[in-house]
């Protein structure tokens, strides 16, 4: 029986932050105790009580915005519903300012294993920029909370490279969460995407694109400092120690199955990838009639796997299998992936290597840098 893992989404938090794509709302209490109803009634659908879950990821949105009763609820809903007894790894994303000790005890005895808290920036100027409503006091309260209450997997969410961030910002960031000691950090550059508050910004002239030197500066730091201090870059934008790499995302990159269950949420199971609806009325309206509430489901064909495991792979410090580009058909297809490979091992940006007798294609730390081109090129 294959092993898989199970994303929950809650699209629900306090406020939008400026620089969000993602589906969430601003909701009262009664409206994430409908879903929370629209949620059991999914899970049951998938009858994933006799699948391997090795992983759950809770995100969002902001799941630790959900009240104490609340959470207790959604726990029960999944222990009810999924054999929890195998899991590896079980995560909840949280904020800052909703995290409080009612709420640790909750988690904790729920049988969570893992939090990701989101700090972002730690500079008042940077938070109140991005939109966040919590202050670097509320963090280390929340921080400290969870080590008293024995969590010995945190990971720390960052955000560099954005409008008016300087470089001095980002050091003193880093310096302040490493010595906090983190099992994990995952440190993302800022894209503004169309639909948040930063693009209508962007679009009225208001804020600019972050300069590409300067980025670079920052992220060359970031890896180097990080290695120094016993962080592992295991993906593009995630650090960890030895042994605490995300096992949930690192299914997302070893293209691995999973079921994505709530609004917006998407899975990958026998074969196929499917997103969910977008709205919490359409959501709810479907969940309700038992239908499966997909927006969009497709079976991958073999250019869709191959560009998949080019697009995930690449992201990982294992990289991928030289086998990969063997196995394409098409011979035109695979001299063109192969002199593309040629191309950028020749500028350093890709390095050939032997592992386990097997060769291996890898982004070098300036390939990192690029590597949407890259990636982009490789891709059939």
């Amino acid at each position: 029986m294959k092993e898989r893992g199970l994303y929950i989404h809650i699209p629900f938090c306090a406020k939008k932050c400026n620089y969000c794509d993602f589906t969430s709302y601003v909701a009262a209490k009664d409206e994430i105790d409908r879903y929370l109803d629209s949620l059991e009634n999914e899970i049951e659908m998938y009858s994933i009580k006799n699948e391997v879950i090795k992983t759950i990821f809770i995100g969002g949105g902001t799941p630790s915005l959900l009240n104490a009763k609340q959470l207790k609820r959604l726990f029960k809903i999944i222990s009810e519903r999924v054999d929890i007894s195998k899991l590896e790894e079980y995560t909840i994303e949280a904020n800052p300012g909703t995290l409080d000790v009612e709420k640790l005890k909750v988690i904790k005895s729920s049988g969570v294993n893992r939090l990701s808290i989101g700090l972002q920036a730690i500079q008042e100027k940077n938070l109140k920029f991005m939109g966040r409503i919590h202050t670097l006091k509320e963090f280390e309260e929340s921080y400290d909370n969870a080590r008293k209450f024995g969590f010995n997997n945190i990971n720390v969410d960052l955000i560099f490279a954005f409008h008016g961030q300087t470089f001095e910002d980002w050091k003193e960031t880093l310096e302040f969460v490493v010595s906090k000691k983190p099992e994990h950090i995952s440190a993302y550059s800022l894209i503004i995407e169309e639909g948040t508050d930063f693009y209508k910004k962007y679009e009225h002239g208001e804020i600019s694109e972050f300069d590409e030197n300067s980025y670079v500066k920052m992220y060359r730091y970031t890896a180097e400092y990080l290695a120094k201090n016993r962080y592992k870059q295991y993906e593009i934008s995630n650090f960890s120690k030895e042994g605490f790499e995300c096992k949930h995302n690192l299914k997302y990159w070893d293209c691995d199955e999973y079921f994505g269950i709530g609004v917006s949420a998407s899975g990958y199971i026998n074969g196929k990838r499917y997103t969910n609806v977008k709205t919490l009325d359409e959501y709810r309206k479907l969940t309700c009639s038992k239908v499966f509430p997909k927006e969009f489901e497709e079976e991958l064909m073999d250019n869709d796997i191959f560009n998949e495991k080019i697009m995930l792979g690449l992201r990982t410090s294992k990289g991928i299998s030289f086998s990969l580009i063997d196995d394409i058909e098409n011979e035109i297809s695979k001299k063109f992936i192969k002199k593309t490979i040629d191309k950028y091992e020749k500028k350093s940006y890709i390095e050939l290597c032997k592992e386990n007798a097997k060769e291996v294609i890898k982004l070098t730390q300036s390939g990192r840098e690029i590597s949407n081109t890259i990636i982009l090129d490789l891709m059939l």
